[in-house]
């Protein structure tokens, strides 16, 4: 028996269980039961796995403001058309784009090696001959930190922080985010020409993990890599060994003014079509892969749960509105230039901040939600408990209180919009994310399935409720 077929069994067992478990009114049970048939039949669904497929396919990746993602935003406007979502629009806005160009790294001695290693994006481009200089190796962002200006004056940064931590909720991830950040900036200020980085990644195969890195007073300072998880070792332990380790870096990447798009869609609301529910993920992903799990997966999963409550037959009292981030991944000079802030920007100039009643986002690959996160004191409520029942045939349990979203909704949560998680297992995530592995192949089909069953499921029982997630925070969080 497949893992479908157990998971489809064991939700159809627990319907039998009706509403009795939780007493409530006859339209409260009347919206349960519409939630839990959603859930059944998102289950049967291939809406997902066909989206995912079709993007990754017709235009592989898609660096934020470059023609693939320029392309792949209309035909997703027009392939939600053709699901049924209405007022679908594209919104544009500027940014800095960045073009990887050709690179590579090598060691030069004690004896030459090649390298296998990754520009950081929006990292500059070397001088046209590359750069030759002496590695000066760190085992943390603030070992670097704490050396004399000056001390790396024509040498190599190395900052060496260790194999990330495997984690089902990714937590290992942030410590070496900070350093791919913050590091060019860190060593340029000590005199450095290049800074390089073991990969964040949790994964022991010769392939690097690319990643964003800051602008600092407008501009990325010196050129910056990443080195595959081997590369990283090897490295290493020439320098343990006590050699004089020498190397070349060669990138010839360069930024470029262009557009980028968000992709808005809704399912208006039967009676109260003011009052938003936004389901987000982004739509450019990192250019070494195709941005299967990163995040054409999140764009699947939010677009086939929606699609799930339209086919239902059941208009839920609410909008629920789609949204397909522009220019996640990329850091910017300015705070413009990304998918969320444009997105509030907007809402912002037609005063619609308070209607939008929660949001949501999915990036983190596709594989299977085990834990539900609401806003503060939300769980504790009726809703949230009734939530929790819904959900627990699909093996979800509780979790703590969601606050801050994810990148493309943060901008929304800042702004005082209530924000939930269904929190995905992130075990393998990091051996993928930001790599040329990140591709269609990885997706688990039945995972992701149970994705889109979850949250079409909570979404369904938020959109035909009167829940007011503002008013059941504690008041230690309300304004934040």
């Amino acid at each position: 028996m497949t893992r479908f077929r157990t998971l489809s069994a064991a939700v159809a067992a627990s319907a039998l269980l009706g509403v009795a478990a939780f007493p409530a009114q006859a339209q409260d049970a009347a919206v349960v039961r519409a939630a839990e048939q959603v859930r059944d039949q998102a289950l049967a669904q291939n809406v997902a796995l066909d989206y995912v497929t079709q993007i990754t396919t017709r235009f592989g990746p898609r660096p934020a403001g470059s023609e693939a993602e320029t392309a792949a935003a209309r035909w997703a406007a027009d392939y939600l058309r053709g699901l049924g979502f209405r007022n679908v629009r594209i919104e544009e806005f500027p940014l800095v784009g960045w073009d990887r160009g050709e690179e590579g790294a090598a060691i030069l001695g004690p004896r030459p090696q090649r390298l296998v290693a990754a520009a950081l994006g929006h990292s500059p481009a070397t001088p046209e001959g590359g750069i030759e200089a002496e590695v000066v190796r760190f085992d943390s962002l603030d070992a670097l930190n704490a050396v004399p200006a000056g001390s790396l004056t024509g040498k190599i940064a190395y900052v060496d922080g260790g194999q990330m931590v495997r984690m089902q909720d990714g937590s290992g991830y942030g410590p070496l985010s900070r350093i791919r950040g913050a590091g060019p900036s860190a060593a340029a200020a000590k005199g450095a020409v290049a800074f390089i980085m073991r990969s964040a990644g949790t994964d022991e195969h010769r392939m690097p993990h690319t990643g964003t890195t800051r602008y600092v007073d407008g501009q990325v300072p010196i050129p910056g890599f990443a080195l595959s998880a081997p590369d990283a070792d090897q490295v290493s332990r020439l320098v343990e060994m006590g050699e004089t380790v020498r190397l070349r870096l060669h990138s010839t990447a360069r930024t470029y003014q262009t557009l980028s798009h968000n992709v808005v869609a809704d399912l208006p609301g039967r009676t109260r079509p003011e009052e938003i529910i936004v389901l987000g993920s982004h739509m450019d992903s990192w250019d070494l892969g195709t941005g299967a799990i990163d995040d054409a997966a999140g764009g699947a999963i939010t677009i086939a749960a929606a699609k799930a409550i339209l086919d239902s037959g059941r208009r839920p009292a609410r909008t629920i509105r789609v949204v397909l981030y522009g220019s996640e991944e990329v850091a910017q000079p300015t705070n413009t230039g990304n998918g969320g802030g444009a997105y509030l920007r907007n809402v912002q100039q037609t005063g619609g901040v308070d209607r939008h009643i929660i949001a949501g986002e999915s990036d983190f690959g596709a594989d299977r939600i085990y834990a539900l996160g609401l806003p503060p004191g939300s769980a504790e409520t009726d809703f949230g408990r009734t939530a929790a029942r819904v959900l627990g045939p699909l093996g979800i349990l509780s979790a703590e209180a969601e606050l801050s979203g994810g990148a493309d909704i943060g901008p929304l949560a800042r702004a005082g919009v209530p924000v939930f998680g269904l929190r995905q297992d992130g075990t393998r995530y990091f051996d993928l994310h930001h790599t040329a592995d990140d591709t269609l192949d990885k997706i688990d089909p039945e995972q992701m399935t149970q994705n889109v069953a979850a949250w079409a499921a909570l979404v369904m029982l938020i959109a035909d409720s009167d829940v007011d997630f503002r008013a059941t925070r504690p008041a230690a969080t309300q304004g934040r």
